[in-house]
């Protein structure tokens, strides 16, 4: 059964960092888009960054400069380093991946994205 494993969350207070790791099992995805989703209460799911098999990356305009995404083939993992953190980026993040099937345009729509990890915890205070 094919699982995202999402792990680095917690509480951060503003200004500080945190990294999320996602680890996949079950299979390989080193040809697949993976992003990085949040979503706090009472609102939707949003996009934050992606990463495609090219190397090709994209950021939501909220975290541009502040957030990293990157991936490691070789461990199957793909990160997020967040600096700068601030309390609006408080909310449960999630890990995911897109076939490569699908085209460079569509990299923010979730519904595209097929795997999913159960979310970690993202806390800033202010």
């Amino acid at each position: 059964q094919v699982q995202l494993v999402e792990s680095g969350g917690g509480l951060a207070q503003a200004g500080g960092s945190l990294r999320l790791s996602c680890a996949p099992s079950g299979r390989t995805f080193s040809t697949y888009t993976m992003g990085w989703f949040r979503q706090s209460p009472g609102k939707e799911r949003e996009f934050v960054a992606a990463i495609r098999w090219s190397g090709m990356i994209y950021y939501a305009d909220s975290v541009k400069g502040r957030f990293t995404i990157s991936r490691d083939n070789a461990k199957n993992t793909v990160y997020l380093q967040m600096n700068s953190l601030k309390p609006e980026d408080t909310a449960v993040y999630y890990c995911a991946a897109q076939s490569p099937a699908y085209g460079s345009s569509s990299y923010a729509s979730a519904e595209l994205y097929h795997f999913w990890g159960q979310g970690t915890q993202v806390t800033v205070s202010s």
